[in-house]
């Protein structure tokens, strides 16, 4: 029997993950700021989330945009920001954590992966950035990490297929690789053929006008709103399936 494939949608906002977990999605990934990467949503954001979703949701815990590397002050934000979301009752966290040479800050990693038992822990594309990609993949499993969210090393996932199969043949099952970034109803059956992963992760990202009335001329800004392609996630759940 072949084992189903788990769709994690990365969502930035109420509507659209009500409208992706009502689409199919298995899991959400709950950010705000796509155009930062992705920053932790607000505690209002978050109680909403917990009251009106059911399936699995993951909020990132990010205290700004910017590199991976956290000073002292930052680490203990994120700490809170990942008690608060176990007394919320979510289900797992997303965070990552690199020192300035590029190595995973495994001692940090370690302590908030403790400190979110029992929820699952997702390192997210911080890992992109690392030095040695495979060596930090030893360092997450030793530090508990329960997942890495990777696109291989390279903007696209379709990209750095090369790299994702090594990681899926080094982890052996011991910690889940999770490919994403530009994954979509076209690629995701190469992308698990040739990794042989469990789990895929997209945005299947679109934008919606805005429905403001008036707007300021003399102020130019992109009122137009992140959602979610519902067909698109459809497409994908009909393919993994």
């Amino acid at each position: 029997m072949e084992q189903s494939i788990l769709l994690e949608i990365c969502v930035f906002n109420v509507a659209t993950a009500i409208a992706a977990a009502n689409a199919g999605a298995d899991r959400l990934e709950l950010c705000e700021n796509y155009a930062n990467g992705g920053t932790t949503p607000s505690y209002g954001y978050l109680k909403t989330i917990r009251e009106k979703i059911a399936i699995p949701v993951f909020p990132m815990i990010r205290p700004r945009g910017g590199d991976y590397f956290h000073s002292a002050d930052e680490i203990a934000i994120i700490k809170k920001d990942i008690l608060l979301c176990k007394e919320l009752g979510f289900d797992g966290v997303v965070f990552g954590l690199l020192n300035q040479d590029g190595t995973i800050d495994k001692d940090n990693t370690a302590r908030l992966v403790e400190a979110a038992y029992p929820l699952e822990v997702s390192f997210h594309r911080a890992f992109d950035r690392c030095k040695d990609p495979l060596e930090a993949l030893e360092i997450l499993i030793e530090a508990g990490c329960t997942r890495v969210l990777t696109s291989g090393q390279e903007p696209k996932v379709t990209d750095g297929l090369g790299l994702v199969k090594k990681m899926v043949d080094q982890a052996n099952d011991r910690i889940i690789i999770l490919p994403g970034s530009g994954l979509n109803s076209s690629n995701v059956q190469q992308i698990i053929d040739s990794t042989g992963v469990t789990e895929v992760h997209t945005s299947a990202r679109i934008r919606l006008p805005s429905t403001t009335l008036f707007r300021n001329e003399k102020m130019p800004e992109d009122f137009d709103i992140d959602y979610v392609d519902v067909e698109e996630i459809k497409r994908i759940k009909q393919i993994i399936q």
